[in-house]
């Protein structure tokens, strides 16, 4: 049995740092720099209107809804950020030096349109339930937005 726990863990790991490492890097930052361009760098021609969605600008009081603008913000970064992408920050300052901000700060501008692209998927194809409360999210978005397309029973098998 250790033996065979032993080459399951070797393969896991071989496919880990193939699909974790350079394979998911060159998906990644292309993608986030075609939607810059196809979306005209929406995460920065539109972030004074975004600042306004987020204060409450645009917000009244007997609006439908949960939550405001600025908590579900809170709720989508709190997703994003966790104690691994700070503890990832200072190893990589300590290990690749100064330059390493750089390469941080290209990858995050590319990567907020992933982000904003993530999210608009998940408020457009949201589920309305009959108790009044909302699901949406990945598996929604798969779901519905990817309808016959090729490459939906390879992501989400029904």
């Amino acid at each position: 049995m250790s033996d065979f726990l032993d080459k399951l863990n070797h393969v896991i790991t071989l496919y880990n740092d193939y699909v974790g490492g350079y394979l998911l890097l060159a998906l990644l930052l292309p993608t986030g720099i075609y939607f810059a361009f196809k979306l005209n760098f929406l995460h920065i021609t539109k972030f004074r209107h975004a600042l306004h969605v987020v204060s409450g600008r645009f917000s009244k009081k007997g609006d439908a809804g949960d939550i405001n603008h600025f908590k579900a913000l809170t709720t989508a970064l709190s997703a994003t950020v966790g104690t691994g992408n700070i503890v990832g920050v200072a190893l990589a300052i300590y290990l690749g030096g100064p330059g390493a901000i750089f390469w941080m700060w290209i990858t995050g501008f590319f990567g907020m349109m992933l982000k904003l692209v993530e999210c608009t998927l998940a408020l457009k194809y949201r589920r309305f339930n009959s108790d009044g409360t909302v699901s949406g999210g990945p598996m929604y978005y798969m779901e519905y937005g990817l309808k016959d397309r090729l490459g939906k029973h390879e992501v989400y098998d029904e």
